[in-house]
């Protein structure tokens, strides 16, 4: 009897377990995810190899044969340092045999003179005919002449027998030797391939990285943008750059399109040699402490309705809210070239209070159909004129002077300025979906910078608000 009863009840539990397992799980129909601040960092990576900023082929000016090279691989010069002679035998010969021919035509023009100064005495006397006299003035110029080439023959031996001794001419690193001594080497100046290199030179003060970029991403990168560097050799030591520039010219590689990107970087220590692999990591943006939305939350006009079905709205609560936020709230920031619109401006010299609690004072003279005007270009991609440009810089620049606005909070940390070009690359409008008064309420959105995972809030929603992630359901790709 007391195994039936033990049977009995352990029956009776795997009975209530299996009901208790058969009981519906809640699914979970949206996750709320609080608008707070954040620091965003936006950064493409990429691999590239050093180069010499500068390099130099050495070559020599002389012909001949190699007497002595005075440097090996590796060795750092100064400029004007003796890097290789070449044999001076040629070259010597040569002045010696122009200076004589100089001396000559010294001597010749000294006979001349004298002939001249004859031919003007017996001319003046009427003992010598017209044509005469002119053949001792032709002669004394030809003398002047030949002396004049022979001169000029001087110098250009002498130079060529400078040129037999090969000077550095940077100051740099040895980094490739191509000859050796005893060996005959030819003149770039005479030879019509272009003659020999001696030596190859490089400074290495100042190197640079050559990487490739996806054309997806090359339009956030501009001259300027600072970049960290990372070598196998020192991989706890990054190195600090910036994009010297972005060649024009697309490179394709297993139907991939990218393009080049040089990164200059300093090298006092010559610690990153020419060759080294790299890995590089260019900074395209950065916010520090900026309200943020997670990416996940954004929709767009085509998904909107299967989101608000989702959470319970009808079609025409959907059309009444869209109608409501009919275009985003404006910031208190907008020199980063954002396009929707703005608040509406007060006449000029009055004071206006923005939705995020600040107050601004218009410019005397600046009135609202100006500003409108200046953002309806903007958002149609015209560029401004020069006036058109000092007006929003006068009317924006108490933007910047206040710091924070309504992204940061009051007293929040302000948010650093971007150009134009960096905006235009990032954000847009989106719609997301925030709880008011406990309800689903679908509100305009526009964002800034974004880091595929979160993104800056620039006017929509405020801190303390919170949006509604759906993951069933598609988002907008940021």
């Amino acid at each position: 009897m007391r195994t039936l009863r033990i049977a009995g009840l352990a029956a009776a539990a795997a009975a209530l377990a299996t009901a208790a397992c058969r009981e519906p799980v809640p699914v979970e129909v949206y996750r709320k995810v609080a608008v707070e601040p954040r620091d965003i960092v936006v950064t493409a990576q990429a691999a590239g190899v050093i180069e010499p900023d500068t390099t130099v082929e050495v070559k020599s000016k002389a012909s001949g044969e190699v007497l002595d090279v005075l440097v090996e691989t590796g060795e750092r010069v100064e400029r004007g340092a003796l890097l290789v002679r070449i044999d001076q035998r040629i070259p010597r010969n040569s002045l010696l045999q122009s200076e004589s021919n100089l001396e000559v035509a010294k001597a010749k023009l000294a006979n001349a003179e004298a002939q001249l100064r004859r031919s003007d005495e017996l001319f003046k006397s009427q003992s010598i005919t017209e044509t005469e006299h002119e053949a001792a003035v032709l002669a004394y110029a030809n003398a002047k002449a030949d002396l004049v080439r022979a001169e000029v023959a001087v110098e250009t031996d002498r130079i060529a027998l400078s040129d037999t001794d090969v000077l550095a001419p940077i100051s740099g690193v040895v980094i490739g030797k191509s000859v050796e001594r005893g060996q005959v080497i030819s003149s770039p100046t005479r030879d019509v391939s272009g003659g020999t290199v001696l030596l190859t030179m490089a400074d290495l003060t100042l190197v640079q990285v050559r990487t490739l970029v996806d054309e997806t991403d090359i339009g956030k990168i501009r001259p300027g943008l600072p970049a960290t560097v990372t070598v196998a050799s020192y991989p706890n030591q990054p190195f600090e750059g910036a994009v010297l520039k972005i060649e024009p010219q697309a490179v394709t590689q297993q139907n991939v399109t990218m393009f080049p990107v040089l990164i200059r970087i300093q090298n006092r220590d010559q610690l990153l040699k020419p060759g080294m692999n790299s890995e590089v990591q260019i900074s395209i943006g950065r916010r520090d402490s900026v309200l943020a939305l997670p990416n996940t939350a954004l929709r767009t006009e085509r998904d909107v309705a299967s989101a608000a079905s989702v959470l319970g709205l009808d079609q025409a609560t959907l059309k009444a809210q869209l109608a409501s936020n009919s275009a985003p709230a404006a910031t208190d920031s907008p020199p980063r070239g954002d396009t929707g619109a703005a608040e509406p401006v007060a006449p000029a010299g009055e004071t206006m209070t923005l939705q995020n609690g600040r107050s601004i004072t218009l410019p005397a003279g600046v009135t609202a159909e100006q500003v409108r005007a200046i953002m309806a270009k903007r958002r149609s991609g015209e560029a401004l004129t020069a006036e058109e440009e000092a007006l929003a810089t006068t009317v924006f620049a108490q933007f910047r002077g206040r710091g924070g606005g309504g992204r940061g909070g009051p007293g929040g940390p302000a948010p650093q300025q971007t150009s134009a070009q960096e905006s235009a690359a990032f954000g847009g409008d989106y719609l997301v979906f925030v709880l008011r008064n406990g309800q689903p309420t679908v509100v305009r959105v526009r964002t800034g910078l974004t880091d595929l995972d979160y993104s800056e809030v620039l006017s929509g929603v405020s801190a303390g608000d919170s949006v509604l992630v759906l993951p069933n359901v598609g988002t907008a790709s940021s």
